[in-house]
């Protein structure tokens, strides 16, 4: 074993490991998001609109009816606000274990943290057809669980950023930081293109919530075999690799300093970080969540279709994302950009490109072929993201990327808790028209957020980064503090 060990580089086990688990945690979030639209009666609007689109044929039409007809599980009345809130709920837990799970990260190692919150989603997921039947389709159960899968997902992305603090160079942060945060688009494809080949094969929507939630508990068991927290805890590491990874990570401390709130607080790259985070996730989360919705409702895709088409924009978004951070990676090394000149341009590429393009799309009309080759461009434009802003917390805290990812990615998941019932709130008809007003806001939403991260985004290390800046800072607050109360 050890031997083999020697062969093998373990920071990338460590990555592909790291792919498979956002893999597995976007197949978790997004499988519901196909399955309800074979959960829930889908009544024809009673107005008419001449922006709506008309069943494509007799034969499409057939094989939606047939199915839903068909399908053994027991189907619900709810309205797409129920939807809408159903969907949402999992944002609501996700955002609350952020930044608990950043700080465990960084004190008991993300190995354990990451994965303990992968297994309650995943075994919650499996639980997810019992509780639906069993409660009648009370949506309040339903959101309930939800939230709980939040919960043991919002720890993820934290736990991973205080692992890549860890175990990636600055030289590999754009090629591991991509390889690691792309299993969100294969998770999608993949939850995407199998749920409705198996919803159609078993004709019940469950199979596909017993699918993946056995695949998140398979790769928990992998991930406690071959992952550690850090090097130094690695029983299989050569030492060349070790001896490496000790000189070539910088800005990691081996004690654990303080926490600098205040810094983060009133940091212009950290604020311009969040508005990054948070411009990328509202449009990301309102493809990701009603992208099924949309082709099944307004282009009138049956499930089979609606999977297929709906996987293809995410193959395209994770090719590009790759080939990007290849690219960057190069870039900054041969010295052709400066590293915050390529967090700001990669971030502008894969913000304006998919504006343009979703608008493009909600301007397509009822031509299923332009439609879906829009989105398939918009999400390819959008691949740029990881080796933009997504591995920017690497760059100006190490010391403290579990956590600050903590914070910048939880606040942007609070728009994954407003646009799934925003969408549905806008989109009681299914119409055109209703769609194009989501990606007006969608495509704002990115513009804006794009030019406050170009203004105050920086990729330098932070003075307050350092254990010694800290506690010099701490000092001097103590200090203040000291000589406030002999005045008093």
């Amino acid at each position: 074993m050890k031997n083999i060990a020697d062969r093998i580089s373990q920071r990338y086990v460590l990555g592909m490991m790291g792919f498979l688990c956002t893999t597995n945690s976007y197949a978790l979030r997004v499988v519901l998001n196909v399955a309800i639209t074979q959960m829930s009666t889908q009544e024809s609007t009673k107005y008419t609109d001449p922006g709506t689109c008309p069943e494509n044929s007799e034969t499409n039409l057939t094989s939606n009816l047939l199915l839903k007809t068909t399908i053994k599980n027991p189907i619900y009345d709810w309205d797409e606000s129920t939807k809408g809130l159903i969907l949402s709920s999992f944002f609501w837990g996700y955002i609350v274990t952020h930044l608990p799970g950043g700080i465990w990260a960084e004190k008991y190692g993300g190995k354990h943290i990451l994965g303990v919150g992968m297994l309650i989603a995943s075994v919650l997921t499996v639980l997810t057809p019992w509780i639906v039947i069993a409660s009648n389709g009370n949506w309040a159960i339903i959101v309930l669980t939800r939230i709980i899968v939040g919960l043991g997902q919002g720890t993820s992305n934290p736990a991973l950023n205080a692992l890549l603090a860890k175990w990636v160079p600055a030289s590999e942060r754009s090629t591991i930081g991509t390889m690691v945060y792309s299993g969100s688009q294969i998770g999608t494809v993949l939850c995407s293109a199998i749920s409705g080949a198996l919803i159609t094969t078993t004709q019940t929507w469950s199979s596909v919530f017993y699918f993946f939630g056995g695949s998140g508990i398979l790769w928990y068991i992998f991930w406690q075999i071959l992952c550690y927290s850090s090097p130094e805890q690695h029983p299989f590491i050569s030492k060349k690799e070790k001896e490496f990874l000790k000189l070539e990570i910088e800005g990691v401390s081996k004690i654990r300093p303080p926490i600098p709130w205040k810094a983060f607080f009133t940091s212009a790259p950290v604020w311009a970080l969040i508005a990054a985070q948070s411009g990328h996730d509202w449009g990301f989360y309102t493809i990701l969540t009603d992208l099924p919705t949309y082709m099944s409702e307004v282009l009138k895709f049956n499930i089979l279709d609606d999977g297929i088409w709906n996987s293809i924009p995410y193959i395209v978004m994770w090719v590009c994302s790759m080939c990007s951070g290849k690219l960057c990676d190069w870039m900054i090394t041969k010295r052709y950009i400066s590293v915050t000149f390529a967090r700001k341009f990669f971030t502008t590429l894969s913000s304006v490109g998919p504006t343009v393009f979703i608008m493009a799309a909600s301007y397509s009309g009822c031509n299923k072929a332009i439609t879906v080759g829009m989105f398939t461009i918009a999400l390819f434009f959008t691949g740029p993201f990881i080796c933009g802003f997504k591995v920017n917390a690497l760059d100006i805290a190490p010391n403290h990327a579990g956590i600050l990812m903590a914070i910048v990615n939880g606040c942007g998941s609070f728009t994954g808790g407003v646009v799934p019932y925003l969408a549905g709130a806008l989109t009681e008809d299914h119409t055109l028209i209703e769609w194009r007003t989501v990606f007006w806001i969608t495509g704002g939403v990115f513009v804006v957020t794009s030019i406050i991260f170009c203004i105050w985004g920086s990729a330098d290390l932070q003075d307050w980064n350092n254990l010694e800046t800290s506690k010099k800072e701490e000092e001097i607050e103590n200090n203040k503090e000291t000589r406030i109360n002999e005045i008093a």
